[in-house]
């Protein structure tokens, strides 16, 4: 639960940066919610869910 709150506070604050900074209109910035919205719902949001969680494991185990 904690990695899933963080993903979607960290994309936020990127989706933010993008429009502010990075010329990203905020009709991109919709399709993107509402792929995500499809994607969540989708026969393949077991599998992404899988990754990010491996991705955020892996990015954790390393060690400075």
């Amino acid at each position: 639960m904690a990695v899933s709150i963080s993903a979607v506070v960290l994309l936020a604050v990127i989706v933010f940066l993008l429009i502010r900074k990075g010329g990203l209109k905020a009709g991109h910035a919709i399709v993107c919610v509402l792929l995500g919205f499809y994607l969540a719902s989708s026969s393949i949001a077991p599998t992404i869910s899988e990754a990010t969680t491996s991705l955020a494991r892996m990015i954790g185990g390393i060690k400075f």
